[in-house]
């Protein structure tokens, strides 16, 4: 019986595990964290998607721990209506992902 408790229980642990992978930052744990210099500033970021998409205007950023990686999310709309959504590693400032929003 206890084994199958054990079992159970390392199932029940893995299998929310994987909800518990991304985290929202608050602006004010953002904040520490550049003022740190853990992270990129949030000017640099934005560079770094807008160099990606030219002419085209920030709608939304956001900063979250995931897998143990601060990864900023930026949300474009670019001069032809399109939304994009470009995802920067926020230590070393290298795009991880960079798709049209569906």
């Amino acid at each position: 019986m206890k084994i199958l408790t054990a079992f159970i229980a390392a199932t029940a642990f893995t299998f929310t595990a994987g909800y518990v992978q991304a985290r929202d930052l608050g602006p004010d744990e953002a904040l520490k964290l550049r003022d740190a210099g853990t992270i990129q500033s949030f000017e640099k970021l934005n560079a770094v998607a807008l160099a990606k998409h030219p002419k085209s205007t920030i709608t939304d950023t956001e900063l979250e721990q995931e897998y143990g990686k601060y990864v900023y999310q930026i949300e474009l709309r670019d001069a032809q209506g399109v939304e994009w959504d470009v995802e920067v590693d926020a230590v070393s400032g290298q795009i991880l992902k960079d798709h049209q929003d569906a």
